[in-house]
């Protein structure tokens, strides 16, 4: 199996699927590169490298026991690291995320604009600009996190599709991912919705309702953008309509490189 070292004891768990443009997708929160099971095959059909991982505290990767390693940033620097590995230092690639995923991937972009060719935000929302609201996601997020300290893994069994299945090696790791990652310290990313410059394509499926709205927003902010709603699919689009989600995504990188290449404007 394929670890990629980091600072502090750190391994990061990855897989590489097929040849061609890379396209580095991220996963939700307490979920794995698991979840990304049902897109190998079309993507990598459809000449992708797909680079799947799972987080720090998450999967097979390490859960190291220090608070302060859990982060927006590590995780920013970790996916770098991991396309720098992959693909060469400084190379771009499509990169997308599901949920926290596709929350990481937004910051991703603020940090990296020069190695993004396009977007790929699913189920995701951006962030907050107020602070009351920031507050109350934090508060959520800590509980979420003194959950897994009392209740252990066993809190995912009735959790959402991308979630109930997945296997990770305790919930301590998650707990601090809560707490460090999925909390957030300002709004960054929301503000800087309307300087993405590249395709972006927002996909959220029909029932998730938590996140119909952040769509919506991030529609009307991002320039160069396109929004697919999936009918029968939740927060796990993916996995709820596999195909469909497959062909929302296919159909629009076609459609990007055919005017031009991923990382050049165009109107969709």
């Amino acid at each position: 199996m394929p670890f990629l070292k980091r600072e502090h004891r750190t391994r990061l768990y990855y897989e590489v699927h097929g040849d061609g443009t890379p396209l580095l997708l991220t996963h939700g929160y307490s979920s794995t590169s698991a979840m990304w099971r049902g897109q190998i095959d079309a993507f990598t059909n459809a000449g992708y490298k797909l680079i799947i991982w799972d987080m720090r505290g998450h999967g097979r990767s390490s859960y190291p026991d220090d608070q302060g390693v859990y982060s927006e940033a590590h995780t920013v620097a970790d996916m770098a690291a991991l396309l720098d590995h992959v693909c060469g230092e400084g190379k771009t690639a499509i990169v997308g995320g599901l949920s926290l995923g596709g929350y990481m991937s937004q910051a991703f972009y603020r940090s990296h604009e020069s190695r993004v060719e396009s977007l790929l935000i699913i189920d995701t929302g951006p962030g907050f600009k107020s602070e009351k609201a920031r507050d109350d996601w934090n508060n959520y997020a800590n509980e979420t996190a003194d959950r897994f300290d009392r209740e252990g893994l066993k809190l995912l069994q009735d959790s959402t599709p991308e979630r109930s299945q997945v296997k990770h090696r305790n919930a301590e790791g998650l707990a601090m991912a809560a707490r460090g990652m999925l909390a957030q310290r300002n709004d960054a990313v929301i503000t800087a919705l309307p300087a993405i410059k590249v395709p972006s394509l927002i996909v959220v499926g029909a029932d998730d309702k938590a996140f119909l709205a952040a769509a919506d927003y991030m529609k009307k902010k991002i320039p160069d953008c396109k929004k697919v709603v999936i009918i029968n699919a939740g927060h796990a689009v993916n996995i709820d309509q596999p195909e469909a989600f497959n062909t929302a995504v296919l159909e629009f990188l076609q459609a990007v490189k055919g005017r031009g290449g991923y990382n050049k404007p165009s109107k969709l």
